[in-house]
């Protein structure tokens, strides 16, 4: 707990809290509505003792999380692919051997677009970590019928966003796509073909 519960809560502090409830609902210690209520509570939250309520009945244990930052899940063995842009386009597509782990981070005007239709995909489940801090920012996912992309975990920000709705459930050969990170004003956006 803190030591002062009256001093001003920062940005911070609220992420901080933010990234142990979305642990808590990986872990199933919470559920998916309390962690949505409680991350409304969270951005709101004016002290730090308001911010320790939310948490209090949450163990201690954790990755420390970096100050205004999501921590993304351990990396798997293998290569990480890093798609990043401030402003402009990036774009992944056509044949391309998908890996374990990937991390899209959008900011300013940037958009980071991943087309996974032609892509050669090697395992079951896929982390994707996201970070959009930019009102117009967006990652656009393109995925195969059969796949099912996860948003659970994605800690969405003031009015960040995911468009997801999967026509179909998952294929027996299908791949599930891990949304972790956070959306802070922009969209993360999922089309499936």
């Amino acid at each position: 707990m803190t030591e002062q519960p009256d001093v001003r809560a920062s940005d911070q502090d609220r992420d901080a809290v933010a990234e142990k409830l979305r642990v808590a609902v990986g872990e199933g210690r919470i559920t998916l509505e309390e962690f949505n209520e409680r991350i409304e509570d969270a951005y709101t939250a004016r002290t730090r003792g308001q911010l320790d309520a939310l948490v209090a009945d949450l163990p201690l244990t954790g990755v420390p999380v970096p100050a205004g930052r999501a921590t993304p899940p351990a990396v798997p063995t293998g290569d990480v692919l890093e798609l990043h842009v401030r402003s402009g386009k990036v774009v992944r597509d056509g044949r391309w051997t998908v890996p374990a782990y990937i991390t899209a981070k959008a900011a300013r005007f940037g958009t980071v677009k991943i087309d996974f239709t032609r892509a050669d995909c090697p395992y079951q489940e896929v982390v994707l970590d996201v970070e959009i801090t930019s009102w117009f920012g967006d990652v656009v996912l393109i995925v195969p019928r059969g796949w099912l992309v996860r948003d659970e975990e994605v800690v969405r920000r003031r009015l960040g966003a995911v468009f997801n709705r999967p026509p179909v459930s998952l294929a027996h050969d299908g791949v599930v796509i891990r949304l972790t990170g956070y959306v802070q004003t922009g969209d993360v956006w999922v089309r499936y073909r």
